[in-house]
């Protein structure tokens, strides 16, 4: 008897090891349907998308982390969205000036971070996108991201027995349909808020500011809030911030989309919460920190008259005067946000 226990003990030991016998259920993992309440903060704007089509619910969002990190979206099975949208950088890809996809191929643009989605009224840096349901289309289908097709992904999805499980709890029948791999998607997606950094908590009087932190406030209300509007620090428009265009890229900004030759080299301007976790900075990625930005901004030549009038009124700053913004931006990091456990990876623990 002691021996079979001993051999029963080793054998379970083993299946643990190889992790196909049996699956750990991890609590932090563990999603309710309290996690996935929309809880908009404080101050917020009434955001663009609102779930009310696509009720929010914990076996759907738990779907929707399962397919965000899956390989099974793209062609070859080696990239999932969490490749390039990594947590610990506000889902944008660290220390990458452009995009990485399969076949080792590099996009033309800068992964832009995953926060905030239900406020923006387009995706893409050049707004390609109008709705956060189909904008995975855009990744899923690009030859230089995933090169896959949403057929092709419904026929995968539905050979697999896990995902025939997760659907049937998620959606309570066994339709898998593109629907709802893009609803999945997008309450995953959708409930990357953040709203809990020390700027807010400072806004809400929790929270104290350093002299350098507060004259970077000051500074930031002056020159650079006409775009980077509190508290989403983004006015969700197109602007030509007057960086070189990089010729090698052929990117022509927002032109690309409506074909007026008044948007060339306009870009959506960015979000700037979580802003020094989420470098290189700019649409292609060229700056590595915030002091190469504020650097641009200071020292802004350019012969383009189509650069935005409020670059234009920034003006020189001093070493100190950038000192001190940068430690304002910083106090945009979210940590709440970053390591929030619903977006983590769960790796297989389902």
């Amino acid at each position: 008897m002691k021996y079979k226990v001993i051999f029963t003990t080793f054998i379970l030991f083993i299946a643990f090891i190889a992790g196909n016998s049996f699956i750990v259920d991890n609590p932090y993992f563990a999603i309710s349907n309290r996690d996935v309440e929309l809880k908009i903060p404080r101050g917020f704007p009434k955001p663009y998308y609102n779930f009310e089509k696509n009720k929010l619910n914990a076996e759907v969002f738990v779907l929707g982390r399962k397919l965000f990190y899956d390989n099974i979206l793209s062609k070859d099975n080696t990239v999932n969205c969490g490749s390039c949208h990594q947590r610990i950088a506000a889902f944008a890809h660290i220390d990458h000036r452009l995009s990485h996809g399969i076949y080792a191929k590099i996009g033309t643009r800068n992964v832009p971070p995953l926060q905030n989605l239900i406020w923006k009224d387009t995706y893409m840096w050049d707004g390609g996108v109008n709705n956060l349901e189909v904008q995975p289309i855009n990744p899923i289908t690009s030859p230089i991201e995933m090169d896959e097709t949403l057929a092709n992904v419904l026929i995968k999805l539905r050979r697999d027995s896990v995902y025939v499980h997760l659907f049937n709890k998620a959606y309570k029948d066994s339709l898998i349909n593109s629907e709802r791999l893009l609803k999945a998607l997008a309450q995953f997606t959708g409930l990357m808020i953040s709203a809990n950094s020390r700027y807010d908590q400072y806004k809400k009087g929790k929270d104290t500011f350093s002299h350098d932190e507060k004259r970077g406030l000051s500074l930031f209300m002056q020159k650079c809030s006409a775009c980077h509007t509190e508290p989403l620090f983004t006015d969700n428009s197109y602007r030509n911030n007057g960086i070189q265009a990089d010729t090698t890229l052929h990117d022509r900004g927002r032109e690309g989309i409506t074909g007026i030759a008044g948007d060339r080299n306009r870009f959506k301007v960015p979000g700037l919460r979580n802003i020094a976790m989420t470098y290189p900075h700019m649409h292609d990625g060229r700056f590595r920190n915030l002091r190469e930005v504020l650097n641009h901004y200071s020292d802004f030549r350019s012969s383009d008259a189509s650069v935005d009038p409020a670059i234009q009124r920034i003006g020189p700053l001093s070493e100190n005067e950038k000192n001190a913004l940068i430690a304002f931006l910083n106090t945009l990091t979210d940590k709440t946000f970053l390591y929030d456990r619903r977006f983590a990876d769960p790796s297989g623990n389902y």
